[in-house]
């Protein structure tokens, strides 16, 4: 039997893509174990997740560290000392420092709700809304030192309706965060993550030619 895949799981808040990937290993789809979850939010939900499901946490609140670099040196001793193969940013809200992405070297992924390289950061849907686009989305990338510009895993595609707010927006889109995000790590456990630049190429993925069109075709 395979070695299973240790995550450490990084998170601030609710944790919902935490418990898609948790319900995916106990469904048996993804092979791999979450070995640590990590908040920087004493308050954040994800915590009371990852306690109903058995898995260590450790809370690190950043205000209690002297700066970036401090509070990353302690995350990184704590991935460390864990034995983790995978960083995995689930609503991580802190942007990590070089030391951290060096310690780590392409075992650090991130998933964000649009379709990258459009509308980085944050408040991401009511951007697209804003600027009027059809289809919005979700990336899952690997973690670089841009904000939400690391080279592309894998990425999911949603119709914008012209009655959305940004929050029905976000509601459709995390429906395939939490089915793209344990996907690619399930990639990333079977060894199938071939990474050359910025392009990425997964083996043995399949390939759908079909096209989407928002608003439909006239018949």
């Amino acid at each position: 039997m395979a070695e299973l895949l240790k995550l450490g799981v990084l998170i601030s808040g609710s944790g919902s893509n935490l418990q898609s990937i948790i319900d995916h290993i106990e469904k048996g789809t993804l092979p791999a174990q979450i070995k640590i979850v990590v908040s920087n939010n004493p308050e954040a939900y994800g915590l009371t997740r990852a306690k109903q499901a058995g898995i260590s946490c450790s809370v690190l609140n950043h205000t209690d560290f002297d700066g970036r670099e401090d509070f990353d040196r302690e995350m990184i001793r704590i991935l460390r000392e864990a034995g983790v193969d995978l960083i995995v940013l689930a609503g991580f809200m802190r942007i990590l420092t070089p030391s951290f992405l060096q310690a780590f070297p392409d075992k650090i992924i991130n998933i964000h709700p649009a379709l990258l390289p459009a509308f980085p950061g944050t408040h991401v849907q009511q951007q697209a809304l804003d600027y009027g686009v059809r289809f919005s989305g979700c990336t899952v990338h690997f973690v670089d030192e841009g904000v939400d510009t690391g080279p592309i895993i894998i990425q999911a595609v949603v119709p914008v309706h012209d009655g959305d707010t940004a929050e029905t927006l976000a509601a459709r889109i995390l429906k395939e965060e939490h089915k793209i995000y344990p996907q690619a790590i399930r990639y990333f456990a079977e060894g199938r993550i071939i990474k050359n630049g910025r392009r990425v190429k997964i083996k043995n993925a399949g390939q759908d030619d079909a096209a989407m069109h928002n608003p439909p075709l006239d018949r």
